[in-house]
């Protein structure tokens, strides 16, 4: 019993003393940097996975709407779907993906509305497989941007890395 208290508490001094963390450290470098590779790597996905939370039960869903719009990061959906009201109770959302090539992407943000015309206009216009099911003045389309995003590279054969932006 005492090896357990000695080893807990070099544990302890050693994380205390050193600022150690057992997460891998945040590069906050060029945020604008930042979502361009976020995005790229999406992208490059073809898909991705977005998750909310509704009551106490995580919903996750596949994604492929996704652009830079004003220094932002967007994707859009529709008002009458339960992740759009799910978003509406709870803002904080998770997005993962996997390139098939043992690189995958974690990304913690608040999903932020706009309700611009423009910003819409701008996302259908961006994926116009989109247009035969939505239109920028139809009161549903809508579109949301991260905020306070942190995105977690990962990879089988490297370390995580982690940005902000």
């Amino acid at each position: 019993m005492k090896i357990y208290y000695i080893i807990l508490l070099i544990t302890s001094l050693f994380v205390g003393t050193c600022g150690v963390s057992f997460a891998a450290a945040i590069n906050e470098g060029d945020e604008s940097a930042n979502m361009q590779e976020v995005h790229d790597f999406l992208k490059g996905c073809g898909h991705y996975y977005l998750s909310t939370v509704e009551g106490d039960q995580p919903r996750v869903r596949p994604f492929g709407s996704l652009a830079i719009f004003e220094g932002k990061l967007y994707f859009q959906t529709g008002k009458v779907k339960d992740v759009s009201k799910q978003m509406s109770v709870n803002p904080k959302i998770e997005i993962c993906a996997y390139d098939g090539k043992g690189n995958w992407l974690r990304v913690q943000a608040v999903a932020v509305e706009d309700e611009r015309r423009e910003t819409k206009q701008f996302m259908l216009d961006a994926h116009p497989q989109l247009k035969s099911m939505y239109s920028a003045d139809d009161g549903n389309t809508q579109v949301l941007y991260l905020k306070e995003a942190i995105a977690r590279f990962h990879s089988f054969s490297g370390e995580t890395r982690v940005t902000k932006f």
